[in-house]
């Protein structure tokens, strides 16, 4: 197993366990956003599973891919409306928010620099593995900012609103358009 696929495998553990916490805190607290944000890691999860593990064409797994984040955009669109209809957000400390923060910077660093490389190569598979881990970065820096208008005093609840509600719909687009590229990219290599 190479490095690239230890990593992956990394992001794949993570986003499980991810996808468990949100579920069983949704579930504790009848919190719709969170297990709606549950829902949607645990499906970016199949989809993962599916590009490390399935042996198919890389055009199979383009398409997939490609379909499967366009259709995550419905559970997405979900955790922004309820973001902006219902649920403001987790309020934590100082110390969580930072090491929270630290850690969501690190991975949209990451995800970006590996998106960007994998346009040079002619992988499929890697194209679908990295617009994934963008995919799941994206929405981490949108739960990220969710509990930071909330844990840090500042903003009014219609400031708020419109935060989530604009990051939450610019999210929902580029998630969208990172499946739809994928199907377009494999449209073309069937050409």
């Amino acid at each position: 197993m190479n490095k690239g696929h230890k990593f992956t495998f990394l992001g794949l553990i993570t986003n499980i366990a991810f996808s468990l916490y949100y579920l069983i805190l949704g579930l504790i607290s009848h919190s719709w956003w969170l297990l709606t944000l549950g829902v949607y890691n645990f499906l970016l999860s199949v989809v993962r599973f599916v590009v490390l593990m399935i042996k198919s064409s890389e055009r199979f797994i383009m398409k997939f891919t490609g379909w499967m984040l366009m259709f995550l955009t419905i559970p997405l669109v979900g955790t922004v409306i309820l973001s902006v209809v219902r649920d403001r957000g987790q309020e934590f400390h100082m110390i969580v928010m930072i090491a929270i923060a630290a850690y969501t910077f690190t991975r949209i660093t990451l995800a970006t620099i590996n998106l960007v490389k994998s346009r040079r190569l002619n992988s499929g598979i890697v194209k679908s593995l990295r617009n994934i881990a963008f995919s799941d970065a994206l929405v981490s820096i949108f739960a990220l900012q969710r509990s930071m208008l909330v844990s840090f005093e500042g903003m009014t609840e219609s400031e708020i609103i419109i935060m989530n509600a604009t990051l939450g719909a610019a999210v929902c687009v580029v998630v969208f358009m990172l499946g739809l590229h994928l199907v377009l990219q494999n449209a073309k290599r069937n050409q």
